[in-house]
């Protein structure tokens, strides 16, 4: 088995990266592969709305001109799919949206080619807005038809500057349960 994390935070080795290390090590623990993609740096751009992936139904997206295509291919592989997130104005980064948007319609486009898949959301915040977040990865799993997995609270933890969001032990240890409750949730779903 195997979950694949979409980090969308523009800084690398940030708060939002450190979470999914921690929902990554309990998983690890139980055998399932894990595997990050930093969206930092790669440019993914937003639907441009031209429908091509309903026409074409090749589990791509007609535009070929970034990252899209490979975090789709990632999608599709896995079993698991975490979406990371910052906080930003009380919403995700708009890379993550563009992740989601596409990946989204492709999915829609090939018979919701996520269904049944597992997903779990992971946000970081400084002190607020992060619920949002939280809702709006949410609202793109049980669109897709995905099984929301849950932790001991939100998968929130908070922090501003590199490394903060270690000291958050309520935080760290929702990602550790959701790492523990994702680990069960696939062994159950595959057995």
């Amino acid at each position: 088995m195997k979950v694949v994390a979409f980090n969308g935070s523009a800084r690398k080795g940030g708060n939002t990266e450190t979470l999914i290390s921690y929902v990554f090590e309990d998983l690890e623990k139980e055998g399932i592969e894990t595997e990050l993609v930093n969206l930092a740096g790669l440019h993914p751009h937003g639907c441009i709305a031209c429908y091509q992936c309903f026409a074409n139904k090749n589990r791509r997206c007609a535009v070929t001109t970034d990252c899209i295509n490979d975090c789709i291919a990632k999608m599709d592989e896995a079993d698991g799919i975490i979406l990371a997130s910052p906080t930003y104005f009380a919403d995700m980064s708009s890379e993550l949206k563009a992740l989601i948007d596409r990946s989204g319609m492709v999915s829609r486009a090939n018979g919701d080619m996520h269904r049944r898949k597992v997903g779990a959301a992971v946000v970081a915040c400084r002190r607020a807005g992060a619920i949002h977040v939280f809702d709006s990865i949410n609202h793109f799993f049980t669109i897709g038809q995905m099984v929301i997995v849950g932790a001991s609270y939100w998968n929130i933890g908070m922090g501003r500057e590199k490394g903060e969001v270690a000291a958050d032990a309520e935080g760290v240890a929702t990602m550790r349960n959701l790492g523990q409750n994702m680990a069960w949730l696939l062994q159950k779903l595959h057995s």
